[in-house]
C-alpha cells in the first residue's frame, strides 16, 4: 500500500499528512521527508515532516501537522516512529520539531507522558486550530437536516427559494473563489492565502478527486464559494470565502449543504468544519450572538449544522536550540499560518 492509501484508511490517518499536501507546502517554501516504519514488509506508523528552513538554510523548523499517522496506544510503536523523526530533525539542524497529533484530547489518555518521555513539551500556541466541530453525515439527507438548528435548515431551503443556484466548478473557476476570498478577509479582518496557493491546492488534489470547488450564484453572479477536500471517510471545509451582494439570499448555507453531499457522494461519513474559537462550549454560546471578532462570526454560522464541538490535543514542541527557540517564540511564531 502507497503512503496516502496507507493514510486514508489508518484511524489517526488526515488530510495534512498526505503527499499531496506536502507537495503543496513545498511550492511555498517548505521541505518534505516522509519517515516511515514498517512491520513483516507491512506499513506501520509514519510520518510526513515538514522544514521550512532560515535564508541560507543553516537551520530549519520542522513541523509535523496532524501526525504521525500511528495507534498511539500501542505506545512500542508510537515511540519509534517519535524517536525517528526527532532523529532526522536534528540531522537537518533543526530549531526544534512542533508536532500536532491528530487526536483529540480525550482520545489517548497516556499521549501527554508519551509526549513528555520522547522530550516533546506542550505550548499554548498551535498552527491548526485547536476546536473545530464534527458532523456526522452517516444515514439519510433527512436525519442530516434533522440534526442541524431548526433555523440552518430554513436558510438552506430559503437560499433555494430565493433563486441561489449551487453548481462545481472547474480549474479556470479557482479565480472566482480567490476573489470572493479577498472580499472575505477585507470583511471579517482575517488574513487569506494567496489566489496562488488555492490554485495549487485545487490542481494537486483535483486529480484523484479530492477537492470539491462549490460556487453558489444568483441569475449567474457569483456570491459564495468554498473548497471541500476528501480523504478516506472523512471530509474537511477548509477554505470558504463569499462577497457583499445579496447576502440576504443565505447562499452561503446552500453552498455548505452542497458540499456535504458532495463529500457524502464520496463515501465520507465524518464533515470537519474545521476551526472556531477555542473556548468551552458554555462561552461559546453565551457570547456567540454579541461578537464577531476572529473566529466567532465563523461559530455562529457553523453551530447551526449540528455537530459535536470537539478539541485537539494540541500541539508539543521538541527544542534542540534554546536561543533559536527563544527568538522564534517571540518574533518568527506569527509568520506561520493554519492550512
Amino acid at each position: 500500500m502507497d503512503w496516502d492509501g496507507f493514510v486514508a484508511h489508518h484511524p489517526a490517518g488526515h488530510l495534512l499528512q498526505t503527499a499531496g499536501w506536502a507537495a503543496l507546502k513545498a511550492r511555498f517554501g517548505w521541505d518534505s521527508q516522509l519517515v516511515t516504519q514498517e512491520y513483516g514488509g507491512e506499513l506501520t506508523a509514519g510520518a510526513q515532516v515538514l522544514y521550512r528552513f532560515t535564508p541560507g538554510r543553516l537551520f530549519c523548523v520542522a513541523y509535523v501537522p496532524k501526525g504521525p499517522v500511528v495507534d498511539w496506544e500501542r505506545t512500542g510503536r508510537a515511540r519509534s516512529v517519535l524517536q525517528e523523526v526527532v532523529t532526522q530533525a536534528r540531522k537537518r539542524r533543526a530549531i526544534f520539531l512542533r508536532i500536532e497529533p491528530g487526536l483529540l484530547e480525550e482520545e489517548v489518555p497516556t499521549l501527554s507522558a508519551l509526549m513528555h518521555e520522547a522530550g516533546f513539551w506542550p505550548v499554548d500556541r498551535a498552527i491548526q486550530p485547536r476546536r473545530t466541530i464534527l458532523l456526522d453525515i452517516s444515514g439519510s439527507e433527512e436525519e442530516i437536516l434533522a440534526r442541524m438548528k431548526q433555523k440552518t435548515r430554513y436558510n438552506i431551503r430559503l437560499a433555494g427559494r430565493k433563486g441561489v443556484k449551487v453548481r462545481q466548478g472547474g480549474p479556470d473557476e479557482v479565480s472566482v473563489f480567490c476573489s470572493l476570498a479577498e472580499a472575505t478577509g477585507e470583511r471579517n479582518r482575517f488574513g487569506v492565502h494567496s489566489p496562488a496557493y488555492y490554485q495549487a491546492a485545487y490542481a494537486l488534489f483535483a486529480p484523484n478527486d479530492q477537492v470539491g470547488l462549490l460556487l453558489a450564484e444568483f441569475e449567474g453572479t457569483p456570491l459564495a464559494a468554498l473548497m471541500v477536500f476528501a480523504l478516506g471517510k472523512t471530509a474537511w471545509y477548509l477554505y470558504g470565502a463569499s462577497g457583499d451582494e445579496e447576502r440576504r439570499r443565505m447562499p452561503a448555507y446552500l453552498l455548505q449543504w452542497e458540499a456535504i453531499r458532495w463529500a457524502r457522494a464520496r463515501g465520507c461519513t465524518q464533515y470537519d468544519l474545521w476551526g472556531v474559537p477555542d473556548e468551552d462550549e458554555e462561552t461559546l454560546e453565551a457570547e456567540f450572538a454579541g461578537r464577531s471578532d476572529g473566529l466567532w462570526g465563523v461559530y455562529r454560522f457553523k453551530r447551526g449544522f449540528g455537530g459535536c464541538l470537539v478539541r485537539s490535543a494540541g500541539a508539543f514542541d521538541r527544542v534542540f536550540n534554546r536561543p533559536l527557540y527563544w527568538l522564534y517564540r517571540r518574533v518568527g511564531e506569527s509568520a506561520y499560518q493554519g492550512v
